[in-house]
């Protein structure tokens, strides 16, 4: 039997176990920072495996260690994320979530379910591979300042140095079985702008005698638009979105100030300093024009993902080996962020995306929905392919 079959093969017997595990996390979820319960699961899951490991890195990360012959020879990591979200879950399900208002609505009980698969295959076969394999179990995917730069600052990517990295994403729209690769850039940077106007209140009826913050307020939504449509060149992409708009009035009542939030987005990170500066100018010149002030604070969150196209390529080969060619695609760039990219941007890095839906069981809502859920025969790829690809990495 050869290493691709009896990966496979260990993939399907493990699958009622790793189905188990996910459904575990999936039950318990926690949010970014606060993963302390999933990382004492995670840790005993590595204790049972007898896999040598550290916790508390970056928060609750954990660093584990498979080391097979010659192991000083190389070393790659395996990374998955830990925490949920805020969303109240709206499945029907035995393994919904028992904490209200948090859900594991992003697929990363998956993703560590996954990791934990291919630990247990790696492990079983460490006398097939020379080098070393790191399991990041990270924390605070979905939170600035982000678990991954945490970690990167805490040494994850060192004693002993990593070569180069893969990580796997949940993506609904792709069928279960199939897997796509984006080469070069392929997630964009994202920051979050919150901005806040004053004006002066007063009685709706006199609005002659009011600064009126919602009116400089909707003239600044407006004029944001230019940042991308009249100032972003054209073949580079960019979103300016603002999703929060708060004005604490009443029918008869101008407030005395306004609340705005949203996210920029973009591939460039020249374009992305200017653009910073491009927001700024334009709040607080709208609002000085009508008499009033607006308070800028950009928070400046994850840089762009980009896939090394060496390693990316080879990866989509080998997932063609291991899957077929049929279900291995390939994808454009996605104005959606992850702080895997700072990963990216220390060592080379592929961060793929990992097939969870199925149409014909109705397994079709996006991520961060309260209905979003997986085939759970992803789990099998999950595992299997990124335990393939491991060590297929370290003998080339």
């Amino acid at each position: 039997m050869d290493l691709k079959d009896k990966i496979k093969n260990l993939a399907d017997a493990y699958y009622n176990e790793l189905v188990a595990i996910r459904r575990h996390l999936h039950a318990h979820p926690e949010l970014s920072f606060e993963e302390k319960e999933t990382a004492a699961y995670i840790s005993n899951k590595l204790d049972e495996l007898g896999i040598e490991h550290t916790t508390n890195i970056g928060g609750h990360g954990i660093v584990g260690i498979i080391k097979g012959k010659n192991p000083t020879i190389k070393t790659i990591a395996l990374r998955a994320d830990i925490d949920a979200l805020p969303i109240e879950e709206k499945n029907n399900c035995d393994y919904a979530s028992k904490n209200i208002g948090v859900m594991h609505a992003c697929g990363h009980d998956v993703h560590t379910t996954s990791l934990l698969g291919a630990a247990k295959i790696l492990n079983e076969l460490k006398e097939h591979f020379e080098g070393s394999i790191k399991l990041i179990f990270q924390p605070a995917e979905e939170k600035l300042p982000g678990g991954a730069s945490i970690m990167i600052k805490e040494g994850v990517l060192k004693n002993p140095a990593v070569e180069v990295i893969f990580g796997q994403h949940v993506l609904p729209q792709l069928e279960t079985g199939k897997v796509a690769f984006k080469s070069g850039i392929a997630m964009a940077s994202c920051d979050e702008i919150y901005l806040t106007v004053k004006g002066k209140g007063g009685h709706g009826a006199v609005p002659h005698l009011t600064i009126d913050p919602i009116l400089i307020a909707s003239h600044i939504v407006v004029a944001l638009q230019s940042v991308v449509s009249r100032n972003a060149n054209p073949i580079m992409p960019s979103v300016l979105s603002i999703g929060k708009f708060i004005a604490n009035g009443a029918t008869n009542v101008i407030p005395e100030e306004v609340k705005l939030e949203g996210t920029f987005r973009t591939f460039d990170e020249q374009w992305r300093k200017e653009a910073h500066q491009k927001i700024k100018t334009i709040c607080e010149s709208i609002a000085l024009s009508f008499g009033g002030i607006c308070e800028v604070n950009i928070e400046k969150g994850y840089p762009f993902l980009k896939n090394d196209e060496q390693t990316t390529n080879a990866s989509f080969a080998l997932a063609q080996q291991y899957l077929g060619a049929e279900n291995v695609e390939e994808m454009p760039a996605r104005m959606t962020a992850e702080d895997f990219s700072y990963y990216s941007q220390e060592i080379p890095a592929c961060f793929y995306r990992l097939g969870t839906g199925n149409i014909s069981k109705g397994i079709t809502s996006s991520i961060h929905t309260p209905t979003f859920d997986v085939d759970e025969n992803c789990l099998k790829i999950g595992s299997g392919l990124m335990a393939w690809i491991a060590i297929k990495h370290l003998s080339q």
